[in-house]
């Protein structure tokens, strides 16, 4: 069996729920929103798509402000109302993108993020979970969470890791540009 790695050409991020609402209630908020912001913009330089969801915005609010200022123009944000972010329309968008590979963000870890994972497992695809920006509510939901959607077949990673691994090498054309992004990243 291969092992799972993440390379460019066959990658999306996947953005999930990183709603202003939740900023009080989101365990390691600031980190999580600085390093998803972070995953956005190394995903911008990398030329990787990104997908970004919302659970029912007029109740929860819109992304956040400092992500959707690092996404490129013309990034599709859907709306949705289940707790997978796997709708059809989602789903429509990745089938076009012609892509395996899903590293994911995002929020609740033990809810939209586990079932968008489980979803997106069934459907073939390989998920990546960066650690370090999926959270939750409640902290200790989340480990149970991670070590779910591991069992199930995802793996995990780090904001840092999984740009390195993109990356593959120093000698890639966005590697300084990336390095800086990097510098930033919070624990």
């Amino acid at each position: 069996m291969p092992i799972p790695r993440l390379r460019v050409d066959d990658t999306v991020l996947l953005v999930v729920d990183i709603q202003s609402r939740f900023a009080s209630s989101i365990h390691g908020w600031d980190a999580l929103v600085n390093n998803a912001t972070i995953l956005c913009r190394a995903a911008a330089t990398l030329g990787i798509p990104t997908i970004v969801t919302e659970q029912n915005p007029r109740a929860l609010g819109n992304t956040v402000p400092e992500i959707t200022a690092a996404l490129p123009a013309g990034t599709a944000t859907f709306t949705k109302t289940r707790f997978s972010s796997l709708t059809p329309e989602v789903t429509t968008a990745l089938n076009a993108m012609h892509r395996g590979t899903v590293l994911v963000c995002g929020i609740e870890a033990h809810v939209c993020v586990l079932q968008t994972t489980l979803d997106l497992l069934a459907g073939g695809r390989l998920p990546f979970l960066c650690t370090d920006c999926i959270s939750a509510g409640q902290a200790t939901q989340i480990a149970p969470a991670m070590q779910r959607m591991q069992t199930a077949g995802a793996t995990p990673t780090g904001t840092l890791s999984a740009i390195y691994e993109l990356l593959g090498d120093a000698t890639h054309p966005s590697f300084k540009a990336c390095l800086e992004l990097v510098k930033g990243i919070r624990a």
